[in-house]
């Protein structure tokens, strides 16, 4: 089992974005990764449980990856929250795009003309 600590840096915490990055670089890995914050544990493969962390800017998350590629999942993970290049992931991240809809909302799709206005 590997461990490391890192700190949240974006100004809006770990939001829906960087939470959808995360999921996403670390599901082709086989080791079990964990994140904790004081009582509350997310496993790494589920964005909700990721979300549910609340984490806000500046906390501290701990981080544990236990299996057989656990040295090379800490380190995607932790270049994840360290690398500074990473607060551009809403413009840089083409993939994302398929997951958001233009407004930012997960999963958005727009209604149809007469359920969006009323009209049937």
């Amino acid at each position: 089992m590997k461990t490391t600590k890192v700190l949240v840096p974006w100004q809006e915490g770990l939001h829906a974005r960087p939470a959808a990055r995360l999921v996403r670089r670390i599901r082709h890995l086989r080791s079990r990764i964990l994140l904790r914050t004081g009582q509350r544990v997310a496993d790494g493969r589920s964005i909700l449980s990721v979300l549910m962390l609340c984490a806000t800017l500046n906390t501290a998350i701990d981080i544990e990856a236990s299996g057989e590629d656990e040295e090379t999942a800490i380190r995607v993970v932790e270049s994840l929250f360290v690398d500074p290049t990473v607060s551009d992931w809403d413009q840089s991240d083409g993939d994302l795009a398929l997951e958001f809809g233009a407004d930012g909302a997960f999963g958005a799709h727009p209604l149809p003309e007469s359920k969006a206005t009323g009209t049937t």
